[in-house]
């Protein structure tokens, strides 16, 4: 049987970045000091700086809980003998946390503020984008070596993978327009677009 329960410290670093998330994305990273973060978490301050040993340090940590709340990790990509399942995989869980609400704050927040605060910026594109490009990366080198494909810049593979599967659902959900009529389509265009973007790169 799968022990799931959560340590009592598990507990608070979970009720800790969730706050962090909340605060973040509602009142942006400048404004949101430990003190609420603790106050909203229910824990001590101490409590929060025992598990994050600054507000940058919880603002990659916060990003990086994303990733992992919607799958998105290295155990997608064990098996380089299968690339089309591991990145359709790949494509439904980056394709549910991009759309996500959290994502899209958390995107206009570092955008809003990048002229006054480019840290900011820098801190969300190496805990979310870097994260997930090296990921691509080194995937894309152990299936290379099979022979089936050729990526040949993978940093540029990985990339262009990433952008094709924001698609026009992630570009309207950024200006603020509604989308329902895209939400049915979303399934069938990740999975067209990774049998797309494997044709390309097969030898």
């Amino acid at each position: 049987m799968v022990q799931t329960s959560l340590s009592r410290s598990e507990q608070k670093k979970a009720q800790i970045l969730h706050a962090a998330i909340e605060l973040f994305c509602g009142q942006g990273f400048p404004n949101t000091s430990m003190d609420e973060v603790a106050k909203l978490a229910g824990v001590s301050k101490q409590t929060v700086y025992s598990h994050f040993g600054s507000k940058d340090d919880l603002f990659v940590a916060s990003i990086e809980s994303k990733c992992v709340v919607h799958q998105v990790t290295a155990e997608l990509f064990t098996s380089p003998q299968d690339p089309e399942q591991a990145l359709l995989h790949f494509g439904n869980y980056f394709g549910e946390m991009i759309i996500s609400p959290e994502a899209i704050e958390v995107f206009k927040t570092c955008v809003a503020q990048a002229d006054t605060h480019p840290e900011i910026s820098a801190l969300f594109f190496n805990a979310g984008p870097e994260f997930l490009l090296n990921l691509l990366e080194n995937y894309f080198e152990q299936v290379e070596k099979l022979g089936e494909y050729h990526f040949g810049d993978l940093r540029s593979a990985s990339v262009r993978l990433c952008m094709m599967l924001f698609g026009e659902m992630r570009l309207k959900l950024e200006l603020g327009l509604p989308v329902d009529d895209l939400v049915a389509k979303r399934p069938a265009y990740i999975k067209e677009t990774v049998s797309m973007f494997l044709r390309a790169y097969r030898t």
